[in-house]
């Protein structure tokens, strides 16, 4: 495994939000369902997303900063710095001909004195360096956990600490509306380099998540879980707004005027409008129960009409309108400056 900060590209001394945005910028290059043609970009996204793991969590850079853990997040065992030399007083680790003796028996971690009785420079901390290295296993009288029964040298799983779950991963999927409305799904590439088929029901909003158990990306504590979150694409048609939907609807100026029948688009296909006579442009029909699925029923399809008058110039029609203008004039702004 790189260095994470090689990995992402950023200095050591990068902020918080300089490390996120260099994630995103490579996730999206990265991603496998961007690369669908070179065999080693799971790999490549995998080693992104445990960079990121590490330098995106304070506590975790921390740590890697100080050398506590390495570039998976493991912990690093401490060294026995000044245990392995012998001084030149015959001692360990230092001048002095001092030392002491560490054993494990029945009681535990048991510590005894040799020479003049006092520890030697590197053997001071050997206690300390067996209680940062084996938790509660590691010094004094701690030499069971608590609870169990002391069994001398001996470190069971959580004497080290709870082992780390698989790491979650987080897949971006995109939808029409229209299979938003109706249910569809979609073949998602994951980072392992695996294809599953995902049933993305009907009704799901936009941004929402769809946990896939145990397909996310490994750990000693099992396999963690993939995120799938939809995005619904916008439609050229349809405005949405909650469960409901908006559309703009051309009427010609003698349906306005004369009213009649219009086909007005659905995400269910075109239905049958009646448009009475004297429709303003800007007045609203609804249409119930032909927006989006939800729980609680569909929402609503609001059409808001739009006079459209026809391209190019009509004389008749604009002889129409010098008549009308000189023989029934009428302000519609009156009342409203």
């Amino acid at each position: 495994m790189r260095d994470p900060y090689d990995v992402l590209g950023v200095q050591r001394s990068a902020k918080p939000a300089a490390i996120k945005s260099a994630y995103r910028r490579l996730a999206k290059k990265l991603h496998p369902d961007a690369n669908p043609n070179d065999p080693k970009a799971a790999g490549k996204f995998a080693e992104l997303n445990t960079a990121y793991e590490i330098l995106g969590d304070e506590a975790k850079k921390r740590a890697f900063d100080a050398g506590e853990i390495d570039a998976e997040g493991k912990p690093v065992a401490p060294a026995f710095e000044g245990f392995g030399a012998r001084g030149p007083g015959g001692g360990f680790g230092g001048g002095d001909s001092r030392f002491e003796t560490f054993t494990w028996g029945p009681g535990g971690f048991q510590r005894g004195g040799g020479g003049a009785g006092g520890a030697g420079a590197g053997a001071a901390g050997f206690e300390d360096v067996l209680k940062d290295l084996f938790g509660r296993a590691g010094a004094g009288a701690a030499g069971a956990r608590p609870g169990g029964r002391r069994s001398g040298f001996q470190f069971e799983p959580d004497d080290f600490g709870p082992p780390p779950g698989g790491r979650d991963v987080t897949v971006a999927a995109t939808i029409s509306l229209t299979e938003a409305a109706k249910g569809t799904s979609r073949r998602v590439s994951l980072p392992t380099g695996k294809e599953v088929e995902v049933k993305i029901p009907a009704g799901l909003g936009d941004g929402q998540q769809i946990r896939l158990k145990g397909q996310g990306l490994p750990g000693t504590g099992g396999n963690g879980d993939v995120l799938i979150t939809v995005h619904i694409a916008d439609d050229p048609r349809f405005k949405r707004e909650g469960a409901d939907l908006r559309i703009e609807l051309p009427i010609t100026l003698y349906e306005a005027v004369l009213g009649g029948q219009v086909r007005v688009p659905t995400l269910d296909g075109a239905v049958s409008l009646t448009i009475p006579p004297g429709t303003s442009s800007g007045r609203v029909f609804r249409l119930r129960g032909k927006g989006l699925p939800q729980k609680s029923g569909a929402g609503d399809l609001f059409a808001t009409a739009r006079i459209v008058l026809p391209e190019g110039n009509d004389p008749a029609l604009e002889q129409l309108m010098r008549t009308w203008r000189e023989t029934k004039p009428y302000d519609p702004r009156s009342g409203s400056q």
